[in-house]
């Protein structure tokens, strides 16, 4: 018998809540195995991806933490990068247009990681059923001519975030991007049982990337997993050390042609997994930071990773003087479908279907 009388306020399901932290809209999604909080009001920042069952959030927080932004002045301006880390939260952030620290380009200067990370963006509750929920995130860049619509989505009972997105080029001229997408994994989840699985590619270190503290030979390329260590050491980067690492490592990993990732916790018996068109996403940049990123911002004291989907190497400008950005003309758009997911599970996976089913 069903004793529904009626549906606001739901507290079963698939349902959407509005909330506010730190002073910042946010809209939480929830399902009977995930809890999802966007905050709208920040980047449309995916602040918290909870597996529900375990009681496990995957994304990772930073000891900065969201802040309130009215109550917050920089003591200063962060000369080449731009305001981005001085309210880095941690979590999942859209890297738009510009990925890496700042670009000059076509007269727009952009700094760390693009414009919409720190910008509010409007929403609309488009869909608000008990079997499936959807929410339509959208912003205007300021520097450049964009216009940006992600749309996301859960349904009953099922461990997986949908995420489906379109932009637009409102000028009447073609214009130069790059685009990424940053969630960063970290503690509960992210310890030394880890392993990350990855379709066949190339690893790649720049010594511009390479941190004092890397594990790793700068400006080689290797077949993944397998990375040449600092004393010509194997370095296995599909095997995450603990702490005592004291490691931070910057890997670039290309010729990928099946866009999925996933991260296990052997310990735990559980995964994140992330599906995306590896046509548009070229590089997967593999940042690492086992309490080895000294003095600032990380001083000695972050244990993560972050395994990042994106058009192109940093940054805009640079991609679009060796012709690797994407552009749009006058009007034109793109569109583009990513899968976010959390399974259950020690055993190594051989991909992830464009349903976010885990193939073993």
């Amino acid at each position: 018998m069903n004793h529904q009388t009626f549906q606001h306020n739901r507290n079963y399901g698939c349902r959407i809540t509005e909330l506010s932290l730190q002073g910042h809209r946010c809209v939480s999604l929830e399902n009977e195995k995930l809890r999802v909080t966007i905050i709208a009001d920040k980047g449309a920042d995916i602040y918290e991806f909870l597996y529900k069952p375990r009681d496990v959030d995957f994304m990772w927080r930073t000891w900065v933490g969201l802040r309130e932004r009215t109550h917050f002045v920089p003591t200063s301006s962060r000369g080449n990068s731009g305001a981005h880390m001085d309210y880095y939260e941690g979590g999942w952030q859209e890297l738009f247009p510009n990925c890496g620290n700042l670009s000059l380009h076509q007269g727009a200067e952009i700094g760390q990681h693009g414009e919409v990370l720190l910008l509010p963006w409007r929403y609309t509750i488009t869909k608000d059923e008990p079997d499936e929920i959807e929410v339509r995130f959208e912003v205007r860049t300021v520097r450049t001519p964009f216009h940006l619509v992600r749309t996301v989505s859960l349904r009953g009972n099922e461990a997986v975030l949908r995420i489906r997105e379109h932009v637009t080029n409102e000028s009447g001229q073609e214009v130069h991007f790059s685009w990424g997408h940053h969630p960063a994994l970290g503690w509960p989840f992210i310890d030394e049982s880890c392993r990350v699985d990855l379709p066949g590619c190339r690893i790649r270190t720049l010594a511009d990337f390479t941190p004092a503290t890397s594990r790793l030979k700068p400006n080689q390329v290797t077949d993944w997993p397998i990375a040449e260590g600092t004393n010509g050491e194997q370095v296995d980067l599909s095997r995450i050390p603990g702490p005592e690492a004291a490691a931070s490592d910057m890997v670039f990993l290309e010729g990928i042609t099946d866009g999925w990732y996933a991260v296990r916790n052997i310990g735990l018996g559980i995964g994140f997994g992330v599906r995306y068109p590896a046509d548009v996403f070229k590089q997967l940049w593999y940042w690492q930071v086992y309490r080895g990123g000294r003095d600032y911002p990380w001083w000695n004291a972050t244990y993560n990773i972050a395994l990042e989907p994106c058009a192109t190497l940093p940054v805009l400008s640079h991609a679009a003087a060796r012709g690797e950005a994407l552009s749009l003309g006058a009007g034109e758009s793109k569109e583009i479908n990513l899968i976010a997911l959390a399974f259950e599970g020690s055993e190594g996976i051989s991909g992830i279907d464009s349903d976010g089913a885990v193939i073993k």
